[in-house]
């Protein structure tokens, strides 16, 4: 008989949606998890799946005071570290730049500010909807491994697609020697598609309408899950509201 599969701590509380794997870790160093009702602290300590993983309060608490903003990025800002002497979109979340129809009661605080990281990216050149996070659970949920949840985009575009592009884009592409999960890709008029995807390859849009003839001259994100972009201006952020899940 095989001996049953222990996993690592922290990969288990991942797994269960508790935290990430990194915040895992902290907590273990600080005491803060139980296993069967007994404190652990030592990193790589391994579980077996039906063993009871609990987190002290003070975890918990540390956990709600934890944000995530949502920004309207503009064109020409980089989603995560700066490089080629673009900024990072997170400059743009300050004080000044909430929009003033923020809906959320949360008071603004600098330490907000903190450990913000994107989850989920979107190109130089592309516009929308950008999360951004101090909150490990929610980042895993955008872009773990295992997520589905769906990116809603809309795409301007010129060029004469092929007469089988628009059945394509929907299924049967192809990027780096690997196949491309099903979209939901429709007409909105004569020069914008709008695309549904539940994956993010690096320019993914662009180059799948480049494989059907198309050039992309515009892309925007409105909707990530349930949550939508609405009239965020551009440039501007909010807070994620308490009652608002993707």
């Amino acid at each position: 008989m095989n001996a049953p599969e222990t996993l690592r701590l922290s990969k288990r509380m991942a797994e269960l949606g508790l935290c990430s794997r990194r915040e895992a870790d902290a907590w273990i160093e600080r005491g803060w998890v139980f296993v069967d009702g007994e404190r652990i602290t030592v990193l790589g300590t391994k579980v077996l799946a039906h063993q009871k993983i609990s987190i002290d309060k003070r975890a918990a608490l540390e956990q709600l005071s934890r944000i995530t903003v949502l920004l309207n990025k503009p064109l020409g800002y980089v989603s995560g570290q700066a490089e080629d002497g673009y900024q990072p979109a997170s400059v743009l979340v300050t004080e000044n730049a909430r929009w003033r129809a923020d809906p959320s009661r949360t008071n603004f605080e600098p330490r907000h500010l903190r450990h913000l990281a994107p989850a989920g990216r979107l190109d130089i050149d592309s516009t929308g909807l950008l999360v951004l996070t101090q909150d490990g659970r929610i980042a895993r949920q955008l872009i773990g491994a295992e997520s589905s949840i769906e990116k809603e985009y809309l795409v301007r575009v010129t060029g004469e697609i092929a007469a089988d592009g628009l059945q394509r884009l929907r299924f049967g592409l192809e990027l780096d020697g690997h196949a491309l999960e099903p979209a939901d890709v429709t007409w909105q008029n004569r020069d914008q598609l709008r695309f549904i995807l539940k994956e993010g390859k690096k320019r993914q849009i662009r180059r799948m309408c480049e494989m059907v003839g198309l050039r992309v001259v515009g892309l925007k994100r409105v909707r990530i899950g349930a949550v939508r972009l609405g009239d965020l201006p551009v440039g501007q952020w909010r807070y994620l509201g308490p009652e608002e899940r993707f």
